[in-house]
């Protein structure tokens, strides 16, 4: 790490904390869904605090790029969620907590498991004992993961085209509901799944307003994707750069891609109506709309790109789902939300700010290279 990033760190990870008001406190809030989240309730002139250990490539960008848009309204904190002391503080003063701080690559979770495990699953316990310590009755929403209903093996399946569907018309027709059985695969899904129930505890045990959004596939600005988290964004990088893109599996391999903006408007509309749906979980996606092939997203990329995209076959992936669509008709009947970007807008958001922003993106991209290297 260069000098100049260093003192950039130590820049951004001052605490601010002195002042007399309460703040948002977005846990993981440098990564690529809680940069944008902040930066919402940045513009509606609401204090935010970043708790962040700016440990992934990238989100310190994201980090600088919320401060110099919204300046001493940020209050950025460099810590890490597995030192419980050391956050402690950071929730004296906050009136909402959403939580995406995460290890989130299955296969980092296999090849370090128990890293793994002190990241999702006690550093979210941390943030539970944390807000509740603070006795303020903050509300906790946290970012779970399709993950945690499992590869979906028992699922029947049928090829058609390009597409994996399933046989049973209902998950064909409105994808995987909530009332599909938790069923945790591999060490990620394990350790995502053991944060998902103490979150939803903590509403039973502890009165906490607590509630779990399952995320699928999440894509837009501010991503900074790799072939492990973020494949979206990670495919059009690749593209852009000129580089061979991995298909792991025979490419057919169905998600409901959701773009950033949709998300936020999820999380915010959860969080207005807590206190009539604190201790629940619901399913975040775009929809059986927005269901789309690997194969799909990669001829749209073409497209996009105008250039022929080189692909590289590999082995099927563990735990890798042939089929995910999230039925969020659950959190529609709810909150009133749907997703209201279209797949191939959200795709042409995504790829104009690439373009935009393509030296920091570039640069990114291979320092995440040496890293995994």
């Amino acid at each position: 790490m260069s000098a100049g990033s260093l003192d950039r760190r130590a820049r951004l990870a001052t605490p601010a904390l002195s002042r007399k008001t309460t703040a948002i406190v977005v846990v993981g809030g440098s990564g690529f869904v809680g940069s944008n989240l902040a930066d919402s309730f940045l513009r509606e002139g609401e204090e935010v605090i970043v708790l962040d250990n700016l440990s992934r490539a990238g989100v310190e960008r994201n980090l600088e790029w919320l401060v110099d848009n919204h300046g001493g309204a940020v209050h950025p904190v460099l810590a890490d969620v597995r030192d419980l002391a050391a956050i402690e503080p950071v929730f004296r003063d906050a009136k909402a907590v959403f939580h995406f701080a995460a290890q989130t690559a299955v296969t980092t979770s296999l090849q370090q498991p128990i890293d793994d495990f002190e990241t999702n699953a006690r550093g979210t316990l941390n943030v539970l004992e944390a807000a509740r310590k603070a006795g303020r009755k903050a509300p906790v929403i946290f970012a779970s993961s399709n993950k945690v209903y499992g590869a979906l093996a028992q699922m029947q399946m049928n090829e058609v085209g390009e597409r994996h569907f399933p046989v049973d018309e209902a998950a064909r027709t409105h994808g995987v509901s909530e009332m599909q059985p938790l069923d945790f695969c591999t060490p990620y899904g394990c350790s995502k799944g053991v944060a998902d129930q103490y979150v939803l505890d903590y509403a039973r045990s502890f009165k906490l307003p607590t509630a779990v959004l399952r995320m699928s596939c999440i894509y837009g600005p501010r991503q900074f994707g790799t072939e492990d988290q973020g494949w979206v964004a990670h495919f059009l990088i690749r593209a852009l750069a000129g580089e061979s893109i991995s298909i792991y599996g025979d490419g057919k391999q169905v998600r409901d891609i959701l773009h950033v903006g949709d998300a936020v408007a999820a999380y915010r509309a959860l969080l207005k109506s807590i206190d009539r749906f604190k201790g629940r979980a619901f399913n975040l996606g775009g929809g059986p709309e927005n269901a789309v092939s690997i194969a799909q997203v990669l001829s749209e990329i073409e497209l996009l790109t105008g250039r022929r995209l080189a692909t590289v076959k590999r082995d099927w992936r563990a735990g890798d789902q042939l089929f995910f669509v999230a039925d969020t008709r659950a959190l529609a009947d709810a909150v009133g939300w749907k997703p209201r970007t279209a797949w191939r807008a959200g795709l042409r958001d995504l790829h104009a700010w690439l373009l935009k922003d393509w030296n920091e993106v570039n640069k990114v991209h291979h320092q995440a290279k040496r890293i995994t290297a």
